[in-house]
């Protein structure tokens, strides 16, 4: 992939940047014409894939490891297994994801037993405002509402970390959830410009276009998505696991993205 003049800076730095941990989510819909995944396009300007259509995600708040959190669905040790990390760290990214979900975009991966899901998450706005503030965090916004965590509601499906060149460098963990019936996903977020749900296909087809701006971690994972039909088929895909750490090749006056794969 070849990437936008100035997209990285003309030199790497002496010293990479140690990855900071993050979440992202791929909330996933099923309509007649096939599987949508829900995207939004970042406010250009902004520090880290300004312009760029990406899911749902930021990075792991301090308080997200908070062991108190309501939970239901694989422990923290079952995904520790699979993300190749601690199971503190898995509980945080867990906890991430389906806390920068709601910041995000609304929808909630919560019920009020390990039987339910909320069907409407819109009563939980003013909530959702002081977790984007920082004013509460997400295992005390869970307990005062009365919440549980429902990590059953997710998949584990790849991780990508930024390549050394980039001054900030993230190592993302992806996660895949259907959208629960009842709830909508939005676009009120400062932190992007435009929100929609297509199918990957179609996006990819965007991209080839160049309507749209995409980072190779969002590429390949909607390359991967577009081979599901339904939201069935996504959730039990068996994915194998391991960092994807793209690099950056500079020849000339072109800079492009390597995969590890990419014999080139």
């Amino acid at each position: 992939m070849v990437l936008p003049e100035g997209f990285v800076p003309p030199t790497p730095p002496e010293t990479p940047a140690v990855p900071r941990d993050a979440a992202t989510v791929m909330l996933v819909r099923d309509t007649a014409e096939g599987l949508e995944v829900f995207l939004q396009r970042r406010v250009v300007g902004m520090a880290f894939a300004g312009g760029m259509t990406v899911f749902p995600g930021g990075g792991v708040d301090q308080r997200d490891v908070d062991a108190s959190v309501a939970w239901h669905g694989p422990d923290p040790d079952w995904w520790a297994h699979r993300f190749g990390c601690s199971p503190a760290l898995a509980r945080a990214l867990v906890c991430a994801a389906v806390r920068e979900t709601f910041e995000e975009s609304g929808v909630l991966l919560a019920g009020t037993d390990a039987g339910s899901v909320v069907a409407d998450a819109r009563p939980y706005h003013e909530a959702r405002g002081a977790l984007v503030a920082r004013e509460v965090s997400f295992a005390g916004f869970l307990a005062d509402a009365g919440l549980v965590l429902r990590a059953d509601l997710l998949r584990p499906w790849a991780n990508w970390v930024t390549p050394a060149e980039e001054p900030r460098r993230y190592d993302t963990r992806f996660f895949l959830a259907a959208l629960p019936e009842g709830q909508r996903a939005d676009g009120e977020t400062t932190e992007a410009d435009h929100a929609h749900w297509q199918r990957p296909a179609d996006t990819l087809a965007d991209w080839g276009n160049g309507e749209c701006a995409l980072m190779p971690p969002t590429w390949v994972t909607l390359s991967d998505l577009a081979e599901h039909p339904t939201v069935a088929s996504a959730m039990s895909a068996d994915r194998t696991l391991g960092k994807i750490i793209p690099k950056i090749v500079r020849d000339g006056g072109v800079t492009r993205v390597v995969l590890p794969e990419d014999p080139a």
